[in-house]
């Protein structure tokens, strides 16, 4: 991921205060991707946190399922040491890089958090045949992504947006500026895009549950094997 790791390492002591102002819709934007979790139809019994940072994802994940186990993977060593500290002996903490190959076990669910965006699309759409490969049959992939819009002219209001919505939050000058910096390893595609992508990648069903300009929360599904579905 070029030097995306260096670049979120440099912040991590301070990463996670601005975020409500960063990230407008923040509390849809999480709430929507740990909500996605129940489509598994029981509690997940181990979740893989890709690209995990600083745990913001993971700490709700933890506490919505007080009994489930955490993988975390990040290729920035000191956003996962934020992560320990907060989720303590709740998670086990793996630095890799998003294209690396998958922790080892079985998992329920995987999710991300404005992770996978840093990611050519080539890359992107590997690591999606990595994960529904990775996954049981029934087993969900959400990922809180930031988007690129549809088309030039929404790709453009989409950063206009973004940037008065932040700064009517409260971010000013140098906030945005240290945010700007870490958007310049962005890789941004649009919503079908990814929705065909994951399709591809062997999940049976794909859609956005929610999106706010430039946030979305994609969810997939891995296919019941020969059509049947699990007895849970």
């Amino acid at each position: 991921m070029s030097n995306a790791p260096a670049t979120f390492d440099a912040h991590a002591a301070g990463y996670e205060g601005p975020r409500r102002r960063l990230i407008p819709p923040f509390d849809a934007f999480y709430g929507t991707a740990v909500d996605a979790l129940t489509m598994l139809g029981r509690a997940p019994r181990r979740v893989l946190d890709l690209g995990a940072g600083t745990g913001m994802l993971a700490a709700r994940v933890a506490a919505r399922y007080p009994e489930a186990e955490l993988v975390l993977t990040d290729g920035a060593p000191a956003m996962l040491e934020q992560a320990r500290a907060v989720l303590g002996d709740r998670a086990e903490i793996v630095v890799a890089d998003l294209a690396d190959p998958l922790p080892e076990g079985d998992f329920d669910a995987v999710v991300s958090a404005l992770a996978i965006h840093h990611l050519s699309d080539a890359d992107k759409r590997a690591l999606f045949a990595r994960v529904a490969a990775a996954l049981p049959p029934g087993g969900v992939f959400v990922n809180a992504e930031q988007v690129a819009g549809p088309t030039p002219c929404f790709d453009r209001y989409y950063r206009q947006w973004h940037e008065a919505a932040a700064r009517a939050a409260g971010s000013d000058d140098a906030e945005w500026a240290a945010s700007m910096e870490r958007m310049a390893h962005d890789q941004c595609a649009d919503v079908e895009a990814q929705l065909a992508w994951l399709r591809e990648a062997g999940f049976d069903a794909a859609d956005c549950l929610f999106k706010d300009h430039r946030f979305a929360v994609l969810v997939a599904r891995r296919a019941f094997e020969d059509g049947a579905r699990a007895a849970s």
